[in-house]
């Protein structure tokens, strides 16, 4: 099961306040364990979002809004991408994670093929499975 863990952006994250060396380190050593034991597919933090853009499919022609946004807690401010055996493996490992009081982490399962039924036809499976070819993500 691939999961997406979703780091929830803190007033500090949006104030671009970096971790702090021994953080940092903490972090890095978790990662490792991460990719040591097969579980880390990607990871990566984000930049606040002053830097970002959202754009809005609200009528005729998109809006682009430039950041910041508003809402702190609706942000997220880094991710990782894992290959877990269920979201119960996944929350264990999150467990373990170095975050500091007042984080916020969540855990997301993909979609799989299965979850789509029908609708989800051999022709539709067969251009999935050839992006995935071409973008290098192939399962």
């Amino acid at each position: 099961m691939k999961v997406m863990v979703i780091v929830k952006a803190t007033e500090a994250t949006e104030a671009g306040v970096l971790p702090t060396e021994e953080h940092f380190k903490a972090m890095g050593a978790f990662n490792e364990e991460l990719v040591n034991a097969g579980i880390m597919l990607a990871g990566d933090g984000l930049r606040p979002s002053r830097h970002g853009r959202r754009v809005a499919y609200t009528g005729a022609a998109p809006q682009v809004i430039d950041g910041p946004f508003a809402e702190t807690r609706e942000l997220v401010a880094g991710f990782w991408l894992w290959q877990v055996r269920s979201v119960d493996e996944a929350t264990e490992w999150l467990k373990r994670a170095p975050f500091l009081p007042g984080d916020v982490v969540e855990i997301r399962p993909f979609y799989t093929e299965e979850d789509f039924g029908e609708v989800f036809t051999p022709e539709l499976r067969a251009q999935e499975q050839r992006l995935r070819e071409q973008i290098g993500q192939a399962d």
